[in-house]
């Protein structure tokens, strides 16, 4: 399709096309009926809007706003089909984005971008951890640099929302990473109006889940203590620092993918990423792309970030003790994103001079390298990633629940935040049925990384958690906490519940879950936030949103930007 000079002048739907190709071969045997659930990646059918969605229960609002994005997908779609959705528009969006930031007429220098970022070690790492939300904000991440350039001119705020509106869907934590791109970016400009703009469009973005994380009764929450669980880690013979430059260094080695990190392709695989990066800075000193130093200086400091926690915990642990906001840059590896941008533009650079020279093998290899090194991201990551279906149940126990016109939340035992059942091929995952229920869940939602626990931030798990810990009866105890139900979904070791249950009434025993219900359960209302304030914030991004999208003609080809993606920069 492009040989020598040859060019493909059409545009966006071949990189879309390659996206949803990849997107299809990752998930594989994902896409089967069903939900794929690892990690924090959580999906359930028929979701319901509840007070939690929207973080008024006074739950850190970690979830917010793509539990609600989910949930309404989820009304026009089935539940797993909105999740295999969400996860294939993540490769095509990922595909595409990187694709228009090269600066080439040919089609194989932007497919070997396009392909080098949506399938390479960072992404395979964050899918394997769950974190679709992450990895939405990161597909979008190359129109947000050409959005955040051109802040300034005409019309610059809107495409800049429009840009950052997948981030903004993930949540905090995408936002967090996008915002510092963008920022990055309209910074090189020194243009003080793109900055204002993108430190405007970033804080309107970011009240659905701002508003009630501030507004909650114990405040953002902070644990410097667990800066060395979350820190980067080596995956390759690299080490922590050249991990981070493979674009992987992920802190769960759980979550590496098979096979990743052998001596032979990680040094190829490094080989590839210090071409590009030379492509990238040659093109750098030649080209007058007014996004190509910002870029850049957003690699830098991602990448900074990224390795604080590794090589100097007690500074971040210091900034965590003077503000809590801080401990977003506990999981560091997630800003090597922006890196990941550089290196697939660079990549594509590269294989652009490989054209332009006629050597087309090259610039075809360039498309090819990533899945030749990564082969174990394929088939749903070698079959990590599997289609499940909810047990029977689980279906059982919430039409039971649902149909309970008295008050009372839902307490889930074992007392621990991730299971491994059975009926998920013992894959490990964050417990379902806060989502999976329509009614309040009390569940314990500390996390331990070897040996280090994250405290509890839900406060009516810091209210049981001694109670529970504590072996003592619960029954009256939980009556008076407003508990109406306790879930054991893991029966096979219900032995030592049901003995501190006495009184409790059995009304659902299964193979995979014990329904318990308490009568006279109290009615004992959440520390929730201003219900008001929270409508008001999703009513000014809405509106925010609407606006950006007023005058446009948003297509797949230039579907963020309104405006060509391609130019040619030489």
């Amino acid at each position: 399709m492009a040989a020598g000079g040859r060019t493909w002048r059409a545009g966006w739907p071949l990189p879309a096309l390659t996206g949803l190709g990849l997107g299809l071969l990752v998930l594989g045997p994902g896409l089967a009926p069903g939900f794929v659930l690892s990690y924090d990646m959580v999906f359930v059918p028929d979701p319901g809007f509840t007070s939690w969605t929207f973080g008024v229960t006074g739950t850190v609002p970690r979830h917010v706003p793509s539990d609600a994005f989910v949930t309404a997908l989820a009304t026009v779609l089935p539940g797993d089909a909105a999740q295999k959705l969400v996860l294939l528009a993540v490769f095509v969006m990922a595909c595409t984005a990187a694709a228009s930031l090269v600066p080439s007429p040919r089609i194989l220098p932007r497919l070997a971008a396009g392909v080098c970022y949506a399938w390479n070690p960072f992404v395979a790492e964050r899918l394997l951890l769950g974190q679709w939300a992450l990895l939405l904000g990161y597909a979008a991440l190359p129109w947000v640099v050409a959005a955040a350039a051109d802040a300034d001119a005409r019309g610059g705020g809107r495409r800049l929302i429009r840009a950052l509106l997948p981030a903004a869907i993930g949540g905090f934590a995408a936002l967090t990473v996008s915002g510092i791109t963008a920022l990055a970016v309209a910074a090189a400009r020194r243009r003080g109006a793109g900055v204002l703009r993108v430190v405007a469009a970033l804080a309107v973005l970011s009240l659905p889940w701002l508003v009630p994380g501030l507004l909650r009764a114990g405040g953002v929450p902070g644990d410097g203590s667990a800066v060395e669980a979350f820190a980067a880690r080596a995956d390759t013979p690299f080490g922590t620092l050249g991990s981070l430059l493979l674009l992987g260094g992920v802190w769960n080695g759980e979550t590496v993918p098979a096979a990743y990190g052998n001596a032979v392709t990680s040094g190829v695989w490094l080989a590839v990423v210090l071409v590009a990066l030379f492509a990238y800075g040659r093109w750098c000193a030649n080209a007058d792309a007014p996004w190509k130093r910002g870029l850049a200086g957003a690699a830098a400091v991602g990448f900074a970030v990224a390795a604080l926690g590794a090589v100097a915990a007690p500074v971040l642990e210091g900034l965590i003790g003077l503000w809590s906001g801080f401990s977003v840059f506990r999981d560091g590896q997630q800003y090597a994103a922006p890196l990941a941008v550089v290196v697939a533009v660079g990549l594509g650079l590269a294989a652009d001079r490989a054209a332009q020279a006629r050597l087309d093998a090259v610039a075809a290899g360039a498309v090819l390298t990533p899945l030749v090194l990564l082969p174990s991201l394929a088939w749903g990551a070698a079959g990590e990633l599997r289609a499940v279906d909810y047990p029977d149940d689980w279906a059982r126990a919430r039409d039971i629940v649902h149909a309970d016109e008295q008050p009372g939340a839902v307490l889930l035992l074992p007392w621990a935040a991730y299971r491994s059942p059975q009926w998920n091929h013992g894959r490990r995952v964050l417990d379902p049925l806060p989502r999976y229920l329509h009614r309040r869940v009390i569940a314990n939602d500390a996390v331990t990384v070897d040996g280090t626990t994250v405290a509890a931030e839900d406060p009516r798990t810091v209210r049981l958690d001694p109670l529970i810990r504590s072996g003592a009866p619960l029954t009256e105890a939980l009556r008076r906490e407003g508990v109406r139900y306790v879930a054991v979904d893991d029966p096979a070791n219900a032995g030592p519940q049901e003995r501190r249950l006495a009184g409790a009434e059995v009304v659902l025993r299964g193979r995979d879950l014990v329904l318990y219900r308490i009568e006279g359960a109290a009615d004992v209302p959440d520390e929730r936030v201003p219900t008001a304030a929270v409508a008001g914030a999703w009513i000014v991004t809405g509106i925010a949103i609407v606006w950006s999208c007023l005058g446009s003609a948003i297509t797949l080809g230039t579907p963020l930007l309104g405006r060509n993606p391609r130019r040619r920069v030489d």
